[in-house]
């Protein structure tokens, strides 16, 4: 035994001094690799020329590779980018690509159930990489690719920290169906929902943004598809375009740590234009100067000023990532804390996710990929309620404030005025308004590799969405006479999506000339949702919030109200096949069968068609002599896609419960079917001057058919409401443009330029009649609606009266009669004309980036034109008739011509606006400081500005603005009315890896 011993310790030694002579002829670079931008590349290849010794790169773009003594050149690697040749120097070696003349045509891009060459794609498409997202203060994905793209329009609806959005692709094409895309996340369709419970009463009304669960430092692409040929492989669920966001993946080598941290400031960019206390008194003087002295209390106070603030924003992240060939990993997590500039607004927000990418078996072809995402956000609200009358909410009242009042007595405390007139110091103090929200989800996917062209791959994932909402209403601060009647609530939600899908992809170079490739699949999906809510009121303030102890509220006043959405399953099963011959001619053809429970049990199941062609004439022979075309690729494309975003059980018999009856308020209907959309889009692309400068051009054709809709049952039907396929057809046509171009491009100075724009026309026709919606809100608004779907004009034209001046007689608003007459006679509520659309007939976006040596300037500005908003807040909250206790709007103290305090506001086009505008969204100067000492690796440091000014006409807050305004669930567009102001934000923020 010592002798067995004793030979394994010769025989070791001996092999560790045969082998010193090997370890001594090696040694060890470090270095990083960066884009001609200077942002780091994941993933590219180091390796020692003509040799197997290589690597690739971390997330940071750093890299560490031994190679022999003798080695003396580095060959450096990456998909879309030129390679280039590096000389092995001691020290850091760090390596800049430069983008390859075919502008990343073998790039791998994300598309349904798959991935293609961006050669090869055949539909509308476009891939936003990480290094191109809007930079600084983002707290969803859809704020990222604002302006980025044409076709694409964001609009960042409030300026509630993690307020919602609207997004739309290439307009609106559904009356009463949602419009909103459908994002992808890894693979994962999500159901777009937000897990915010409602308020009740005077509480926030805005239900945030269901995407802002998702950490932005955490996405690595969006890839955003455009036209039926490329949606259509989703089917009922791609009508209204397909956003795919893939997350970033570890890759092999060693393990690399990240870090990001931001902090700001935030503040409004600009104040609302209301009359300070000098014009205040000027503006009582020339109107009611018999009500002077009642009305000026002497002091000098900003209201708004005082419910805003400079509000602190911090933001932290990190991530850590690595592995082998065999599995990769990567864990990241993040803290944001944004607070708004509304007082007492506040959202905070905590996120993991945790993504593993592993191969088995000695050939590798057995594989799994896993994902992780766990979510918090803590929310806070001001009392910004849309949906008040004539008291307003915390906005209105500071706006009407009195500027000669002050906002606080001798003692400190809060004024007094009224239960009417209310302080908006006091609005903040008596609304206590929280939530918090969870989202979990799960996604595993393993696949195996039959052979080296066909793949089986299965997708179950998970979605988990909970929220609980608490509210308090210290009524008593705002009537002495309900402080023993204060109240308040908790709601809950709770949302579980569950999917299951089976591929079966077949990709095959046949030939020189030939590749065919091939997808057949099964998905199932499943969505399950549920809400309480519990009331209580007649509470005393004892210093605790009530919603604590809700069930020692009287009996008399609790309030218990649940749901459950009834059953809303799909199911669904697909085929597509893609043909390239020479990389010349190109085909894609897809088809989707799919069937839900939502639709009369006559069509549940639709099939959705599409067929795409593309001739890369740059690859043709009598091309080869051409000097002006780098690329040049036609695209033509037909497909067909489906809407089923309504609700479940709509068609459906469907009951409601009263304390000792039931009632029926929604009729079924058998033969309730798919709304479908067809759409033709045929582009080019182009590259031209050795690629400094390409782009594309699409035009497309969308037309939308049985509309669906829910109507009221005529009489002599029992009172109730009906699903229904409306007659009628909604297009949206226009053409996209988009140009990229390098304008300098040398050893010290880079500076491209980006830009898109889009020209959108939107039209109805065949509809049976009218539908309005559009409520428009306020003192004397009550069942006001200003907008109409109608024939033979586009989605929610504005349909008003028509305001042709004041009368200087009386200093009476005058309108239009149908006769054609102008008199303040005239009833604006019976002379109604259509009065243009909130629809944007162009989109523009501007992106700019310019280097010097290691300093960078990016900015980034969007806009659009064409479109009228109504501002709501200037009909009823600014008026004349305020005077002479309470504060106007700027633009009404008019001396040209008197008009009356006794004139009532309308909905008229006096308050409808022209909402063009373009806005420098944010500007970021950074600079690349490297590597600090041995620890710190690719330091960089930023200054961001985000909505640092706007080019506008618009006298409202912002004309980046969407309230609400749906009636019987038909959207509104275009509407402004007390929203949470914008602000501008200033960023400053490092990052380096470890």
């Amino acid at each position: 035994m010592k002798k067995t011993l004793l030979k394994m310790y010769v025989l070791t030694l001996m092999a560790l001094i045969v082998s010193m002579p090997v370890f001594a002829q090696q040694k060890t670079l470090n270095g990083s690799v960066q884009d001609d931008t200077g942002s780091p590349l994941t993933g590219a290849t180091v390796k020692v020329k003509g040799t197997n010794v290589a690597t690739t790169t971390a997330t940071d773009g750093s890299f560490t590779l031994v190679v022999p003594e003798t080695a003396t050149t580095l060959e450096v690697s990456f998909i879309g980018y030129q390679t280039k040749d590096v000389a092995i120097t001691d020290g850091n070696i760090n390596v800049q690509l430069a983008a390859s003349d075919d502008q990343g045509l073998d790039e791998v891009v994300v598309i349904g159930y798959g991935t293609a060459r961006k050669k090869d794609l055949t539909g509308s498409m476009v891939t936003i990489q990480a290094k191109n997202f809007n930079k600084g203060l983002m707290t969803a994905p859809d704020q990222l690719i604002q302006g980025k793209t044409p076709g694409v329009m964001v609009i960042n609806n409030t300026g509630q920290p993690g307020g919602a959005a609207t997004v739309r692709i290439r307009g609106n094409s559904s009356i009463r169906a949602s419009n909103n895309p459908l994002f992808v996340l890894d693979g994962v369709p999500m159901a777009g929902n937000s897990p915010l419970p409602e308020g009740r009463g005077g509480f926030s009304s805005d239900r945030g943004n269901p995407l802002t669960y998702l950490n932005p430092s955490d996405i690595a692409s969006m890839d955003i598809l455009k036209d039926a040929s490329a949606t259509a492989i989703y089917g009922s669920r791609g009508a209204n375009g397909v956003v795919i966001i893939s997350t970033k993946k570890g890759n092999a080598g060693s393990p690399v740590i990240q870090i990001g941290a931001s902090a700001g400031i935030s503040g409004m960019r600009e104040y609302p234009d209301v009359l300070d206390a000098a014009r205040f008194r000027e503006a009582l003087e020339y109107y009611t100067p018999g009500e002077i002295a009642e009305a000026d209390f002497g002091g000098n106070e900003d209201a708004f000023k005082a419910i805003t603030r400079q509000a602190l924003t911090q933001n932290y992240y990190g991530d850590v990532s690595g592995g082998t060939d065999h599995g990769k990993y990567r864990l990241s997590g993040g803290y944001l804390n944004q607070n708004g500039v509304i007082n007492g607004s506040q959202l905070k927000k905590y996120t993991g996710n945790f993504t593993g990418n592993f191969n088995f078996l000695e050939n590798k072809r057995l594989g799994l990929d896993f994902s992780l995402f766990l979510t918090q956000l803590d929310n806070r609200y001001a009392p910004i309620n849309a949906m008040v009358g004539s008291e307003g909410n915390v906005i209105s009242q500071a706006m009407q404030w009195n500027p000669t009042r002050p906002l606080k007595d001798d003692q400190g405390n809060n004024t007094f005025v009224s239960t009417t007139t209310r302080n908006p110091l006091t609005s903040i103090d008596a609304f206590k308004d929280q939530a918090t929200t969870n989202t979990f989800v799960v996604n595993v996917a393993p696949y195996y590799k039959i052979t080296d062209d066909l793949e089986y791959r299965f997708i179950y994932s998970a979605m988990r969405q909970i929220g609980s909402r608490e509210g308090m209403y210290r009524s008593g601060l705002i009537d002495p006479s309900a402080a023993e009647n204060e109240q308040a609530f908790i709601s809950n939600n709770n949302e579980t999506n569950l999917q299951m899908t089976h591929t079966l992809s077949y990709n095959k170079q046949i030939n020189e000339d030939w590749n065919v490739n091939a997808l057949i699949g099964y998905e199932y999906l499943n969505f399950n949702y549920r809400n309480n809510m519990t009331f209580g009121g007649g509470f005393k303030y004892l210093g605790l919030d009530y919603f604590d102890y809700l069930q020692y509220s009287p009996v008399s006043t609790r309030d218990i109200s649940s749901y459950r959405s009834p059953k809303n399953e799909l199911q669904s099963m697909f085929l597509r096949g893609g043909f390239n011959y020479k990389d010349r001619y190109l085909l894609t053809a897809t088809v989707r069968r799919d069937g839900s429970t939502k639709f009369g049990k006559n069509n549940k199941y639709a099939i959705f068609p599409s067929l795409a062609l593309a001739w890369n004439i740059a690859e043709e022979d009598f091309m080869e002599s051409n000097e002006i075309f780098d690329q040049l690729k036609i695209r033509l494309g037909w497909g067909m896609t489906g809407n089923q975003e309504f609700p479940s059980g709509a068609s459906l018999n469907r009951l409601v419960f009263g304390n000792q009856s039931v009632s029926q308020v929604n009729y079924g209907n058998d033969d309730l079917k798919w709304e479908t959309s067809s759409t033709i889009n045929a582009g080019i692309d182009f590259a031209i001057l050795k690629s400094r400068l390409y782009g594309s051009i699409d035009y497309f054709n969308k037309k939308t058919t049985d509309a669906l809709f829910e109507q009221t049952l005529a009489q002599p039907a029992p009172g109730g409401r009906i699903w229904v396929n409306l007659d009628g057809e909604i297009e949206n046509k226009g053409v996209e443009i988009a140009l990229t171009g390098t304008i300098i491009n040398n050893t010290d100075w880079t500076w491209d330029l980006t830009a898109n724009a889009t020209f959108l026309k939107n039209n109805v026709s065949g509809l049976i009649g009218y539908y309005e919606t559009g409520a428009l809100r306020g003192q004397g608004f009550s069942g006001v609606l200003g907008q109409r779907m109608v024939n033979g004009q586009p989605l929610n034209v504005w349909y008003l009266a028509e305001y042709t001046g004041i009368d200087p007689t009386t200093g009476m608003s005058m309108y239009r009669g149908l006769d054609g007459s102008s008199s303040t006679e005239n009833d604006p509520a019976i002379n109604k004309f259509y009065a243009n659309s909130p629809n944007p007939t162009t989109l523009l976006g501007l992106s700019t980036n310019v280097s010097y040596k290691d300093f960078t300037l990016s900015a980034n500005m969007n806009g659009a034109m064409g479109h009228y908003l109504f501002n709501n807040t200037a009909a009823t909250v600014l008026g004349i008739s305020n005077l002479s206790s309470r504060n106007i709007g700027g633009q009404f103290f008019d001396t040209s011509v008197k008009e009356s305090t006794s004139n009532s506001a309308a909905p008229s086009t006096r308050f409808l606006e022209k909402g063009d505008y373009l806005k420098l969204a944010n500007l970021t100067l950074s600079y690349r400081v490297g590597d600090i000492g041995k620890t710190f690796k690719n330091f960089n440091v930023s200054l961001t500005g985000q909505n640092l000014f706007i080019i506008t006409k618009y006298t409202g807050f912002d004309p980046e603005v969407n309230t609400d305004g749906a009636t019987n669930g038909i959207p509104s567009l275009g509407i402004e009315y007390l929203p949470y102001p914008p602000s501008r934000n200033i960023l400053l923020g490092v990052n380096f890896s470890l």
